[in-house]
């Protein structure tokens, strides 16, 4: 593995951070290339258990380098809480093994205060946002209204940049929201205290890959969030506001020139979803609360209970081909050990006729769950550590999702330990 995507498959929280811990012990770079701080990695290792919501999961691992890419939505405050919350525990967090692209734009004040005033005026509309302004800072950095990182060294143009910006701002705040205005003041206060304290960070992350790549070291790129979240090819709008696809990958990092030798999808072995939107295969009542109890599904970022349901075949084969996936890490096996029977979507029936497509969004909302069920293992298969200890209704299960898919299972997780895999890289399971 040269230069590799982990990446969601399904509508997010699959396990990529886990697997990024994991696979970093290969790798000399790490580089989250698109989103914010509104999703969380949750990693758990030798030194604790952290949600990272901005740093790349390779954080843990010494001698790794760390990128945030110009494709990133950098919240300096939340970043700064997070730098100090990892080296609380003893995980320390320097220009050397964290660099920032002087081209990702700054998550300025104003758009956390637009997305909940958005949220609001949506009502029972809403399109289910964290409300930490991922929306209103992509709007706005498709329009030219954002700071680029690298303004923090020029103190004069910056101040004049954010006065013009503050002018339009506070027209959408005031004009459009009813909300309080924006101050420069307030802002004088954000920068010495947020966003300055970064300027030793940032560097050219393109020039720095280019380097790296020239000197044969391997890169590792973490994508936030699943291919059904994807702006341009996920449940659209009840999607996040960048590309969550591997193919972003090389862009959001600050080397469009850079090819993927590999992509491993992450698929959690039942499905989950934090937010709004259709999800088609979702249990609920106490099939639902005793799958989200066992498996622990609440949000890493917000807290919110996740929606949970059986694993759709559907879904999971349309995130892997857009994913352009080469191998597939399966997590949270382990979880479905308590079932007697273990549902499986694997058709759709819309307006009364089966499919096994992936609907167009409108679609998606009249869609109703194909089920099959598997037979149980009845049993604690979190100590396995090889193929060979799993019992055959679990083989059958992964071999189920690997047929479906047509893509090998070359990792199953069951447990959020580092050790707790089973390793299958030898043509897959």
């Amino acid at each position: 593995m040269k230069n590799c995507a982990i990446v969601g498959v399904n509508w997010g929280d699959e396990g990529k951070g886990r697997m990024v811990d994991l696979l970093t012990a290969g790798f000399d770079v790490v580089v989250r290339y698109q989103g914010g701080g509104n999703a969380g990695h949750t990693v758990v290792n030798e030194k604790g258990r952290f949600a990272l919501h901005l740093l790349p999961s390779g954080i843990f691992r010494d001698g790794v380098v760390n990128i945030l890419g110009p494709g990133v939505a950098l919240d300096p405050e939340n970043l700064l809480q997070e730098i100090r919350d990892v080296g609380a525990k003893g995980v320390a967090v320097s220009p050397e093994n964290l660099r920032i692209s002087d081209r990702a734009s700054l998550l300025l004040p104003w758009h956390r205060d637009l997305d909940a005033l958005e949220e609001q005026r949506l009502a029972d509309k809403k399109y289910g946002s964290t409300k930490q302004g991922i929306a209103p800072f992509y709007s706005d950095k498709y329009q030219k209204k954002t700071v680029l990182a690298g303004e923090l060294r020029y103190p004069e143009e910056l101040r004049s940049h954010l006065r013009e910006l503050l002018e339009w701002k506070n027209l959408t705040l005031t004009r459009v929201y009813g909300a309080a205005p924006c101050t420069m003041e307030q802002l004088e206060c954000w920068l010495r205290d947020y966003a300055e304290p970064l300027l030793p960070y940032l560097c050219d992350t393109g020039e720095f890959l280019a380097e790296a790549q020239a000197r044969g070291k391997r890169l590792l790129f973490e994508a936030q969030l699943g291919a059904l979240r994807d702006l341009d090819y996920g449940i659209y709008p009840y999607t996040t506001s960048s590309n969550t696809t591997a193919a972003y990958a090389p862009i959001g990092a600050g080397l469009p020139s850079l090819r993927l030798t590999e992509v491993i999808g992450v698929v959690k072995a039942y499905s989950t979803c934090v937010g709004e939107g259709p999800f088609v295969c979702e249990l609920s009542g106490e099939a639902a609360d005793r799958l989200r109890e066992a498996g622990a599904e609440y949000g890493a970022k917000t807290g919110r209970p996740r929606r949970v349901g059986p694993l759709d075949l559907v879904a999971t084969r349309y995130g892997a081909r857009v994913q352009g996936t080469t191998s597939i890490a399966l997590t949270k096996l382990d979880v479905l050990s308590y079932l007697e029977q273990i549902p499986v979507c694997v058709r759709y029936r819309v307006d009364g006729r089966e499919t096994d497509r992936f609907p167009f969004p409108t679609e998606l909302e009249r869609a109703e769950p194909v089920l099959e069920w598997l037979e149980g293992w009845h049993c604690d298969i979190s100590g396995a550590r090889r193929w060979e200890d799993l019992p055959g209704a679990a083989q059958a299960y992964v071999n189920l999702i690997r047929e479906a898919v047509g893509c090998p299972i070359d990792y199953i997780s069951v447990g959020p330990e580092r050790d707790s895999i089973i390793l299958r890289t030898e043509g897959g399971v």
